[in-house]
């Protein structure tokens, strides 16, 4: 219960990142959002935990990677932020939850976990939901929706990293090298991209999406230590709630009925896919039972 109660805490963290960045990219260059993203992040990240506390913390076994993951967390983050120029909150979000059915398809190629034909079933029938979502061709998305694609798929490749890390380096060495390479990747752009804000707001949220970030992803972290992500993932789908409250409270938007299709058919084959990991595990733990 812990665990999840720090998933849905970190759920609702990332829709307020997303919220916030939709309204400062309003009135300055979605870039910067992404630099003041990074640093806030950062700034967070080396007060929890940093060289001084805990010697060793920098050291990587897969240097390449590390850099090569972060820069596509990047990627998918600037992709994202760039979006929700044009998009709603709901849009955006309904379009990334197809990130786990593009995770269970490169899995085969990449990390040899191919899916069986029940799951590629369900991946066919959950990217349907996306083109129900975007609907290419009817000229009612905004063509920003390419943006989200291309970041969702970023995000997926980002995941695939991120899982191949985890067996050599600590959650805490991943998060310092996401935070330096947002950082390092997004300050050469400042002298073309910065607007000093006018007024109190903007600074406070430009703090507030750094501490967003890196906070929700301190939580999303915890939450895994003491749960598995078969039992926690379900729950990432509850943000689609939040961003739907935001969107209306903050900027009086509502989804057109195609937007609560496509998502619904995009959540409930991600669902699916959990649950087909779940049945394939459980001859493998009785196993392992059994030999116990």
């Amino acid at each position: 219960m812990i665990a999840i109660g720090l998933m849905c805490s970190a759920v609702v963290l990332f829709s307020l990142l997303d919220t916030s960045a939709k309204w400062l990219g309003q009135s300055m260059n979605p870039l910067q959002v992404v630099f003041a993203r990074y640093v806030g992040s950062m700034a967070l990240v080396l007060i929890l935990f940093n060289p001084w506390t805990r010697p060793g913390v920098l050291r990587t076994k897969r240097p390449w990677l590390q850099w090569g993951r972060s820069l596509l967390l990047l990627g998918s983050t600037a992709l994202n932020f760039l979006a929700l120029r044009h998009l709603q909150l709901a849009e955006t979000v309904s379009i990334m939850f197809a990130t786990p059915l593009l995770v269970a398809l490169a899995s085969g190629p990449l990390l040899g976990e191919w899916p069986g034909p029940r799951r590629l079933a369900a991946i066919g029938v959950g990217f349907i939901g996306v083109l129900v979502v975007t609907r290419p061709g009817f000229g009612s998305m905004h063509p920003a929706a390419l943006l989200v694609v291309l970041g969702c798929i970023s995000y997926a490749f980002y995941a695939l990293a991120t899982r191949v890390l985890s067996g050599h380096d600590s959650s805490e060495t991943t998060m310092i090298y996401s935070g330096a390479a947002g950082t390092l990747a997004t300050i050469p752009l400042l002298p073309w991209i910065w607007e000093t804000p006018t007024t109190a707001l903007p600074w406070l949220l430009m703090l507030a999406v750094g501490v967003f970030g890196g906070l929700g992803h301190w939580l999303l972290i915890l939450a895994h230590r003491l749960a598995p992500a078969t039992v926690l993932a379900p729950f990432i789908y509850s943000q689609i709630i939040w961003m739907l409250l935001l969107g209306w409270l903050v900027f009086d938007q509502v989804p057109d009925r195609w937007t609560f299709v496509g998502s619904g058919i995009v959540i409930a084959s991600g669902l699916y896919l959990l649950y087909r990991e779940r049945v394939r595990h459980v001859p493998e733990e009785s196993a392992s039972a059994r030999l116990d």
